[in-house]
């Protein structure tokens, strides 16, 4: 029965986890989708003459800035890097002290070493994006602030 667990669990987070996740994200999408249709048909039903395109520009989802998307991007950067240095610090002091057995401190490590790696991706991700899209950014500000 331990070995049934011990297969189990690794192919439920490594297979049925990811298909559950983009499943839910597909299905999310096709409900904001119906949302919208249902709102176009009741526009429709009410006044036929009525402009389309200004309709569904106005219950479209607006894409986000440049400097929106860097800044999520520095966020997780921030968190996951936290979160890597937190584990490595937890799997050194439970090496130190010899608590939980040979095998976490090792996995405390290595998953720390992971959330790090992902974490610095982010950073380096912002920084060079930053970089390369300073005038998209100063071009698409001075847009929304003539809009305004």
């Amino acid at each position: 029965m331990e070995n049934l667990a011990a297969i189990l669990v690794p192919i439920a987070c490594g297979c049925v986890l990811p298909i559950v996740a983009i499943l839910s994200g597909v299905r999310k999408k096709m409900n904001e989708t119906n949302q919208r249709t249902q709102i176009v048909l009741a526009a429709i039903e009410k006044n036929p003459e009525m402009d389309l395109e200004e309709i569904m520009k106005k219950i479209s989802r607006k894409p986000g800035l440049l400097k929106e998307k860097l800044l999520t991007k520095l966020l997780w950067g921030c968190l996951t890097t936290l979160l890597g240095i937190g584990l490595i610090g937890f799997g050194i002091f439970l090496g130190e002290n010899q608590l939980g057995g040979t095998d976490d401190p090792m996995t405390a490590i290595c998953f720390g070493l992971i959330s790090l790696g992902v974490g610095i991706a982010f950073l380096v991700n912002y920084f060079v994006g930053k970089k390369m899209l300073a005038k998209e950014i100063e071009a698409e500000e001075k847009t929304v602030t003539e809009q305004v």
